[in-house]
């Protein structure tokens, strides 16, 4: 094992660990006779070849949020089924989160449970998705509320599988980071690491602190009976958001402007004073335009927000850095919140635009 590779235990009923570093999947070996590797189709035909040399059946998937439904499940169950595979068989995914949720989900599902292996391919897989058990699809009603709690044996995050992604992609995964920096109890933000400090030292060792943030939350959590909803920060309005885009708007994209909107709403509740450092990233990120400005078109996708209980729906809100916790909010603040939202989103718009404006014009040959 490389020295300047990092390993974060998960700390669970079956303890694995998450090792981060560079050219982890060269030496890829794994004690199961019959693996089906799971991928994302639109991953490098070269990194994929690589991968699938090592086992027994390769299955592709709809890139993205595509991959994550009830039908696809059941198509590569099928094809589990075809090759007989059996209980003492392991599902190895490649790819990024969503590829992970839905590769986790047939792993719960197939036989009742078999061994599961992440090897994400994205910052957000890496820092997010690949940890921590949670496995799913999404159905038309909402996004992952069919799943199950299926934790890996192992992770292997390879930084060198992220040297391909677009600069939108890499910095959809920064957001994680940053809501993992919000939650650390030493209340550490990340600085925002642009993708060409993919290969600097303190990014590896950022990137594994993040990682065990996670961690130690599932560890104390793993079912996500009470702290392990703080992960969920920026989700609620992040999840429906990117729900009424029909995901035109990424995750990423889509938590970064949760994690705004959950800063105002911090204030507006608590006097929290960390708007401002969210604002900070949400420029920084520069996302996609909201898909609506309309509140009441948000409410009933919010209203199905896995925090949400019979008791109405729960925020993770943050009492200053490092010390978040969940809460119900009025409905009238919600929306005096999200208005404040609107706001401070036109004035980073505003800027971006007046920025671009500044920059000249190329020649035409």
């Amino acid at each position: 094992m490389d020295a300047n590779n990092q390993i974060i235990s998960v700390n669970v009923e079956a303890p694995y660990n998450v090792t981060v570093g560079w050219n982890l999947l060269e030496r890829l070996e794994l004690p199961h006779k019959r693996v089906a590797l799971i991928y994302d189709s639109k991953l490098p035909s070269s990194l994929v070849k690589k991968v699938s040399s090592h086992f027994e059946l390769s299955i592709p998937l709809p890139s993205g949020e595509a991959c994550k439904s009830l039908e696809v499940h059941a198509k590569v169950l099928s094809e589990l089924a075809k090759h007989a595979f059996p209980r003492d068989a392991a599902i190895v995914a490649l790819g990024g989160g969503a590829t992970s949720d839905l590769a986790g989900y047939v792993a719960a599902s197939y036989l009742r449970g078999v061994a599961f292996y992440n090897l994400p391919t994205s910052l957000l897989g890496m820092v997010d998705a690949s940890v921590g058990g949670k496995t799913g699809v999404n159905l038309p009603e909402g996004k992952n509320l069919v799943g199950a709690f299926h934790q890996p044996r192992a992770v292997w995050a390879d930084l060198e599988t992220l040297q391909s992604l677009p600069e939108r992609v890499w910095k959809e995964g920064m957001a994680e980071m940053f809501k993992h920096g919000l939650l650390e109890r030493e209340a550490a933000v990340p600085r925002f690491f642009e993708k060409s400090d993919l290969e600097q030292p303190d990014f590896l060792s950022t990137l594994a602190r993040s990682i065990r943030v996670k961690a130690e939350i599932v560890a104390r959590d793993p079912f996500e009976a009470g702290e392990r909803a703080h992960l969920n920060l920026g989700h609620t309005l992040g999840h429906a958001l990117e729900w009424a885009s029909n995901h035109s708007l990424s995750h990423g994209e889509a938590i970064g402007y949760g994690l705004l909107y959950a800063a105002i709403l911090s204030r507006l509740e608590n006097r929290s004073t960390w708007m401002g450092k969210a604002a900070e990233f949400l420029e920084w990120m520069r996302p996609s335009p909201l898909p609506t400005r309309n509140f009441e078109d948000l409410i009933p996708l919010m209203a199905r927000d896995k925090k949400a209980t019979s008791d109405g729906l729960k925020f993770v809100l943050l009492d200053g850095p490092g010390n978040p916790y969940t809460a119900r909010v009025a409905l009238n603040r919600q929306h005096q919140a999200f208005q404040e939202f609107l706001k401070v989103v036109d004035n980073i718009e505003q800027r971006a635009s007046a920025s671009r404006s500044l920059l000249p014009t190329p020649e035409v040959p």
